[in-house]
């Protein structure tokens, strides 16, 4: 498999997930399966199926979070800020056709939230991004049609 890129903080918020599913999640669910067992006949107990539900979930959970763990990359922070647009950075955009002001932070795959700010290494947009410099012009297509940017800033 592939390596993952991730960020110092990304990584770290992936490992405190599957810590907390491990040490807590795992633990309360076993917990829920005995209490529901207790209650008798298991074959028609809503509580018993509900917490073997969650406890799938919680397994699968654990063994993706655990092959993540294992593919993942850090790239070390930026100590300067580049001249060229790469991950890790925050890239101040100017949409050509709204006029709107837009920053977003390229991070790995599993970090990558939009709505907060930060988009994948790998979408469209974070692509077109890698390697340019303030003050040039992207084109991008999206779902929703051809976008234009100019980038203002490059931070770290």
């Amino acid at each position: 498999m592939n390596k993952i890129p991730f960020t110092p903080e990304g990584l770290e918020k992936i490992k405190k997930e599957l810590e907390y599913l491990i040490k807590v999640e795992r633990r309360n669910v076993i917990k829920a399966i005995e209490e529901a067992r207790a209650h008798g006949d298991i074959s028609e107990n809503a509580e018993y199926e509900a917490a073997k539900e969650r406890q799938a979930y919680i397994e699968g959970r654990i063994q993706e979070l655990s092959g993540i763990l294992a593919n993942a990359e850090i790239i070390p922070a930026l100590t300067k800020v580049p001249d060229k647009v790469q991950f890790g950075v925050k890239v101040k955009l100017l949409n050509l056709d709204t006029d709107e002001i837009v920053t977003y932070r390229i991070v790995g795959p599993y970090e990558a939230d939009p709505s907060n700010g930060s988009i994948s290494l790998y979408s469209p947009l974070a692509r077109s991004l890698i390697g340019k410099e303030v003050g040039d012009e992207i084109q991008v297509d999206t779902p929703s049609g051809i976008k234009n940017f100019e980038i203002l800033d490059i931070e770290i």
